[in-house]
């Protein structure tokens, strides 16, 4: 297996489409109305990125991140958004080296930290990205502002 990571392009659209609705089943959630905009969106690479790990011409994980701003960090910081990778490929490092690239791209940019957020149904991912620096912080809280 030779994986390549790389930024996403139009033309990654349709499957990583189909990796997002898979981790939405799997957490119990939903593909948004809106995910296909927001993901051309993103590839222009001012608010967040999505890279996508490639082998032999097939897509076999996407991870996505955003870039917000914060007075604390006087500047940027970076969030994982989605991480999914295919049944195909699990048990072959393609989530981490995923996540490996997200982090260097955040250093990078110049970002101050790097978070992300488990759920309930991914809570026992933990000790995955434990092995990437990441320690459990703090709870989250969240508030719906659709009706």
């Amino acid at each position: 297996m030779t994986l390549n990571i790389r930024n996403a392009t139009s033309k990654d659209r349709e499957r990583c489409m189909e990796l997002l609705q898979s981790l939405a089943s799997f957490t119990g959630g939903s593909t948004a109305p809106l995910a296909h905009e927001i993901f051309d969106q993103l590839l222009d690479n001012a608010r967040g990125e999505v890279f996508v790990a490639e082998d032999a011409g097939r897509l076999l994980g996407m991870a996505s991140i955003s870039y917000n701003l914060a007075m604390r960090f006087g500047g940027e910081y970076c969030q994982l958004e989605e991480l999914i990778v295919d049944p195909a490929g699990r048990g072959k490092n393609i989530g981490g080296q995923l996540v490996q690239k997200t982090v260097e791209q955040a250093r990078l940019r110049g970002c101050a930290e790097y978070g992300l957020y488990l759920v309930e149904t991914t809570e026992q991912n933990l000790p995955f990205y434990e092995k990437y620096g990441f320690r459990k912080v703090g709870s989250e809280l969240r508030q719906s502002l659709k009706n």
